[in-house]
């Protein structure tokens, strides 16, 4: 069972993770697995930026990678402790999704979407940063099985049919008109601010 695309949630926690992502490469790793009637698929991303300049004025942040490159980005009210940003500080985001499809064999629950969201900031006095998470679940009617295209038609609760092709044909005889399928779509994004090592201070020579 292949895993459709789910709607990206973007959030602001302290910076904007696009504009990160762009200020250095980011690393992503994924996984994805299969049981009978079942199909699961995650995604990782990393990313990070050292702080080259603020402007408390505007809120702007002047982010540089390891390349060289600089991106702007404006922190918004929701950041909290923003006067604790400094250049040389390190702003690192970790950003999870993942997706997940059931085969309900001829289902009776209620076609419907529900979503639930859950968000953390940082404390007064400490550094920018916080974490924030979503979670989608929908459940959807099977409406059609194309035994040719090798796909399934699911209506959801705004009455749209998708189309959801089937590779695999073990999962594919699994699925019959009438069944359900509950799809879940779960994203986590937490940003964090590493302050820069302090300065050292030159050593004092020894008196002769």
């Amino acid at each position: 069972m292949r895993v459709f695309p789910a709607i990206a949630f973007l959030a602001a926690v302290a910076v904007s993770p696009a504009v990160l992502a762009q200020a250095q490469a980011p690393t992503v790793t994924g996984a994805a697995g299969t049981a009978p009637g079942k199909a699961a698929a995650v995604r990782y991303v990393t990313a990070k930026a050292v702080v080259e300049s603020v402007d408390p004025a505007t809120r702007t942040v002047v982010l540089k990678n390891a390349k060289g490159e600089t991106h702007s980005v404006v922190a918004g009210d929701q950041v909290r402790n923003f006067d604790q940003i400094k250049p040389g500080d390190t702003v690192a985001v970790k950003y999870t999704e993942s997706v997940t499809l059931e085969l309900k064999k001829e289902g009776k629950a209620v076609v419907q979407r529900t979503e639930g969201a859950a968000a953390e900031r940082s404390k007064p006095g400490q550094k920018p940063g916080g974490m924030v998470a979503r979670e989608v679940t929908v459940t959807a009617d099977v409406v059609a099985v194309d035994e040719k295209k090798k796909t399934i038609s699911l209506k959801g609760p705004q009455g749209n049919v998708v189309d959801l092709p089937m590779d695999d044909p073990e999962q594919f005889k699994l699925v019959k008109k009438g069944d359900q399928v509950q799809a879940t779509y779960t994203e986590a994004l937490a940003v964090s601010v590493t302050p820069s090592a302090p300065a050292k201070k030159p050593a004092e020579s020894k008196k002769q």
